[in-house]
């Protein structure tokens, strides 16, 4: 009877074994892609050249390289922008008032500059799961 039962354990604990194993490696490519894309960004908001605008809260005269600063450029646009067109947004303004071409491209500007950080925190986010599952299949295998 103790035979029985030690097969049926050892294939109980396989499956939990080859669970942890592809928990490991799913954990890898997810940290792997994670840092590709954390890369790629870096690097296509450096082949930009933004520098942080002076007046910026944060960061003034920096290099945008990074989700902060690529924030903080975002905001003081949208500041200059607000200041350029007296306050009002790209919607607000008459179709042919001159000044709704600034809001419309401090608008697009904006929005690659936040498209950036959404891009960050998603690379920031697969690296945490890719961290979480590798825990977790080491777990899974250690308890098999």
């Amino acid at each position: 009877m103790s035979d029985s039962h030690t097969a049926h354990h050892t294939r109980n604990t396989g499956g939990v074994r080859v669970v942890g194993l592809l928990s490991i490696l799913a954990g890898i490519v997810l940290i792997i892609a994670g840092a590709a894309t954390w890369y790629v960004v870096t690097d296509q908001l450096k082949a930009q050249d933004i520098t942080v605008a002076e007046d910026a809260e944060w960061f003034g005269g920096k290099q945008v390289n990074g989700p902060l600063d690529a924030y903080s450029e975002a905001q003081v646009i949208e500041k200059h922008a607000l200041e350029a067109t007296g306050g009002k947004t790209y919607a607000q303004l008459e179709q042919d008032d001159p000044v709704r071409e600034v809001a419309m491209n401090a608008s697009f500007l904006r929005a690659s500059l936040f498209t950036s950080v959404v891009a960050y925190g998603v690379a920031a986010f697969a690296m945490g799961m890719g961290v979480l599952w590798l825990l977790l299949g080491w777990s899974l295998r250690k308890l098999a």
